[in-house]
């Protein structure tokens, strides 16, 4: 490689706009978005709207621009149907969007639809969305790795991805398994929370009942 600085060609100006997006999205905002509701759930029980704004109307535009330039670049590589589509990262990325997609759905589906087998109890579908999102993370951590020091190289390697880059990659990676560990420490405080939400509620039901059967127009 030439030791001499050369301006980014229109392959690789796409190729970084795509990096750029995606990191931000898939390693920035919806790891903040996922932050939020592990450490604000047990303080406030009006998160749900907020997180569902954050990780769908802010984070979602970035993750489809994203794709949108990945797909452009490899138009430009020549790759927009069969050529490449044994490749890791694309196939990665096409994943990527779709959990994504499913993410979001799955999200909605538990907040409007609680199985009355329940009773107050966290369904499995819960537990699918948390652990979910964690596989979309640790995906995406991987597939921006991939991209940073193997993907890259099929722009042709008359740039090297920059040392800054790769060290942002790791430290956010870090910050947010850390973040998301300490997080955790918040599960007693929320199970504690919940029970007593169940407990109350099983109680207004039975005053509810007992309210009826004394009404003076119970036939």
């Amino acid at each position: 490689m030439s030791s001499f600085s050369f301006p980014l060609n229109a392959l690789e100006k796409t190729v970084v706009t795509h990096a750029i997006l995606c990191t931000t999205g898939f390693l920035i905002l919806l790891p903040l978005g996922a932050l939020g509701v592990r450490y604000v759930r047990t303080f406030t029980n009006k998160w749900f709207w907020v997180h569902t704004a954050w990780q769908f109307v802010v984070t979602g535009p970035v993750i489809f621009a994203g794709w949108a330039y990945g797909h452009r670049s490899y138009d430009m590589l020549g790759g927009s149907a069969s050529v490449l589509s044994d490749d890791p990262h694309k196939q990665v990325g096409i994943a990527l969007l779709i959990l994504y997609v499913l993410q979001i759905l799955i999200g909605f589906v538990i907040h409007f639809y609680k199985p009355s087998w329940s009773r107050g109890h966290r369904p499995p579908q819960n537990y699918l969305h948390a652990i979910l999102g964690l596989v979309i993370l640790a995906l995406a951590a991987y597939q921006v790795n991939y991209g940073l020091n193997t993907e890259w190289l099929l722009t042709g390697g008359l740039h090297q991805v920059p040392m800054s880059a790769k060290n942002a990659w790791m430290a956010l990676v870090i910050i947010f398994w850390v973040l998301y560990g300490l997080g955790l420490a918040l599960l007693p405080r929320q199970y504690k929370q919940e029970g007593e939400a169940r407990r109350n509620s099983r109680k207004l039901e039975g005053e509810e009942g007992v309210a009826l059967q004394d009404s003076p127009h119970r036939s």
